[in-house]
């Protein structure tokens, strides 16, 4: 909960209510108005100072409040020894379709062929006909 300063104008201009975040800045704003005067009316006896050209008041503004958000936490434990990320792989990617295989594919080899003096290590290649 917040309090904030509400300048409202009585002359009809178009913008008629500024807020200011404290009377210091007010004060700086329209040196007309004095911060002890202002402070004196706003502070003791917690009634808004007025005359015939604005009201000044302290106005408390609630902020929303925000819920609090949860995050669950995802785990899949799986034993070192039992555990084949090839395999694991392997099963995904014969899971996509051939073209999400083939773009997938495509891609990474340009990737690695905007390095400079890196070839793509062809050394375990299965050939399988269809």
């Amino acid at each position: 909960m917040n309090r904030v300063v509400a300048l409202t104008w009585k002359d009809g201009r178009k913008n008629a209510v500024e807020i200011f975040s404290n009377l210091k800045i007010l004060s700086a704003t329209y040196p007309l108005y004095n911060y002890n005067t202002l402070n004196n009316y706003l502070s003791k006896a917690k009634m808004a100072y007025e005359n015939e050209q604005v009201r000044i008041e302290r106005v408390v503004v609630q902020k929303k409040s925000f819920p609090i958000r949860k995050m669950a936490m995802i785990v899949t434990r799986v034993k070192m020894r039992e555990h084949d990320e090839t395999a694991k792989d392997t099963d995904f990617w014969l899971s996509r379709p051939a073209a999400e295989r083939l773009e997938a594919v495509t891609r990474l080899s340009g990737m690695l062929k905007m390095r400079k003096n890196e070839r793509m290590d062809k050394t375990h290649v299965v050939k399988r006909k269809l």
